[in-house]
């Protein structure tokens, strides 16, 4: 392993997917990605009787499934990072505690899958884990109850808000790989922050970060947005996306716009389903990337992607005290071959 530049580390080229899997709720059974999921639920409460444990089974559910779709056993995994949106993680805490895997715990609000999935290939790449599972899950109604207001309120959402998707993904990642999807390099972000403080306008608080995460990438490895098949922003949406175009070109003379794209657009039919700015949650970006992206490498249609999740690092205290919204961006190059 090499760093790159100042930030980006670059790994052996042994390192990569080998079993992945996307499960989400019924929202998300209606959108255009849903015959790429491995299994949708049919409603929300996942047969639990709390929004919490209906999010810890979905969890639970893409981990089992990503395992058993690598020809491994939970037995034969070293390491599992997971993360999610409820109190101290403990959606993925709850969803894995039963398979007796050693757990790291990764924060990083929506940007959390490529936070698991950039440290996951670092301990499979360095040896410290020679089978390792990245993972994430998220909530629209434990989100809405922790972040917002409970369902029962009633709040109208803002035409600027997103929807955290309910859904979870998961890859496993392995060391010793010759071939198939590979982890090529990883970036970890630096927190920025703007001053936004409208919590139902995530877009604008995440697009610095993300910003920020392609320009020092492609600084450090000294490629263009061209060298890239899709530059795969997580849960901006429509807003966040639009910002992050023009933060790009006007301050960094980066022009993007011909290979992005943003998961918190494509996880649903913005023109007919009620989300207004798009997807968002942990569960967002890695369904997509677990499902939809991932069977897209597997044909050859994409060889080299560079998937960077964004993440507001907000709390419900921090917005209670009326503080503003920093984001994060973490960044994921995967090349097949």
């Amino acid at each position: 392993m090499n760093r790159l530049g100042r930030y980006t580390l670059k790994l052996s080229g042994c390192t990569g997917i080998i079993g992945y899997a996307a499960v989400g709720g019924k929202t998300e059974g209606e959108g255009p990605l849903a015959g790429e999921f491995d299994y949708i639920y049919p409603d929300d409460g996942i047969g639990q009787p709390t929004w919490e444990q209906a999010e810890s089974e979905l969890h639970r559910d893409a981990v089992m499934r990503a395992v058993t779709k690598s020809g491994k056993t939970a037995e034969d995994i070293d390491m599992i990072f997971a993360g999610d949106l409820l109190d101290q993680c403990t959606g993925s805490t709850f969803g894995i505690k039963d398979m007796n895997i050693p757990f790291h715990g990764v924060y990083g609000a929506c940007s959390t899958m490529a936070l698991a999935l950039a440290t996951a290939s670092i301990f499979a790449d360095c040896g410290a884990a020679n089978t390792a599972v990245a993972s994430t899950s998220s909530h629209f109604c434990s989100a809405e109850k922790q972040f917002r207001f409970p369902l029962e309120y009633g709040g109208q959402r803002t035409p600027t808000a997103q929807r955290t998707a309910t859904a979870a993904g998961a890859a496993v990642v392995a060391s010793g790989q010759t071939g198939g999807i590979l982890v090529d390099k990883v970036i970890y972000g630096r927190v920025k922050d703007l001053g936004v403080t409208d919590a139902n306008n995530m877009g604008a608080a995440m697009a610095p970060a993300a910003s920020c995460t392609i320009k020092d990438f492609l600084t450090d490895t000294d490629t263009n947005p061209a060298d890239y098949d899709m530059i795969l922003t997580g849960d901006l949406g429509v807003v966040g996306s639009e910002l992050l175009l023009e933060l790009l070109q006007t301050r960094e003379n980066i022009d993007i716009s011909a290979v992005h794209n943003d998961c918190g657009k494509m996880l649903f039919d913005i023109e007919k389903q009620d989300v207004h700015a798009g997807g968002s949650g942990c569960g967002c970006s890695a369904s997509v990337l677990c499902s939809h992206i991932f069977n897209r490498m597997k044909r050859g249609e994409i060889k080299n992607l560079l998937f960077v999740a964004t993440g507001a690092l907000m709390s419900p205290t921090s917005a209670l005290q009326n503080q503003s919204i920093p984001g994060i961006a973490h960044g994921v190059n995967l090349i097949y071959r």
